[in-house]
């Protein structure tokens, strides 16, 4: 499991987008196109930038909330990774797991982030009718001669295309959590849940792994 989720980072940084340009200077209308040019900017700024490959989490923080978040719905995430138990929590638990679960995501992958040197995207050909408002950008990154599957899933918002989910060698960020979620919740509530990522965090924080 652990390795699983150690890919998903490259993609819940890398492809969630966006490093040196503003938010209004990528098209987001089309997104194959998007996806094409937010990837660009990310890698070359990962390549370039000091602080990420030393493994600042501060440093990675703020790219995620500058440069990542505008291309991404991660409420929308969230929300499907605790499925039907999302209903059942209150505004204000929805909030605070949705920056729990973020915060997660952003400690679980830093590492990996460090790691990015020379890596290259290919994308395959993109397949949509022009009415579809959910589609698939499918990829393969080149790691050092070695191709590993990377999809994102979008979809269609009154302000452009967002991600909302990554799938790495066959397996899709939100339903690898889901289970989890749904334990947690079943055992010990919505305040479980929220509890368990906030203990996991202060963990990762203080530098445990296991």
């Amino acid at each position: 499991m652990k390795k699983l989720l150690l890919l998903p980072l490259f993609a819940v940084v890398l492809s969630f987008f966006c490093s040196g340009a503003s938010a209004q200077a990528v098209d987001t209308s089309s997104p194959d196109v998007m996806m094409k040019t937010i990837t660009s900017e990310v890698l070359d700024q990962l390549k370039s930038d000091k602080q990420i490959q030393s493994g600042s989490i501060t440093r990675i923080t703020e790219l995620v909330n500058e440069k990542i978040l505008p291309y991404t719905d991660f409420t929308r995430t969230t929300r499907l990774a605790m499925g039907r138990n999302w209903n059942t929590a209150t505004p204000q638990q929805q909030q605070q797991i949705v920056e729990q679960f973020k915060t997660l995501l952003i400690r679980t992958y830093s590492g990996a982030l460090a790691q990015v040197r020379n890596q290259e995207v290919e994308y395959k050909p993109f397949r949509a009718d022009p009415s579809d408002t959910d589609v698939v950008v499918r990829s393969v990154v080149l790691n050092n001669g070695s191709p590993i599957q990377l999809d994102y899933r979008l979809y269609k918002t009154p302000q452009g295309w967002k991600v909302y989910d990554i799938n790495v060698l066959g397996a899709w960020l939100i339903q690898a959590y889901q289970q989890q979620f749904n334990e947690q919740i079943q055992q010990h509530g919505v305040d479980g849940l929220l509890q368990f990522l906030t203990a996991r965090n202060q963990q990762l924080a203080n530098g445990k792994t296991s």
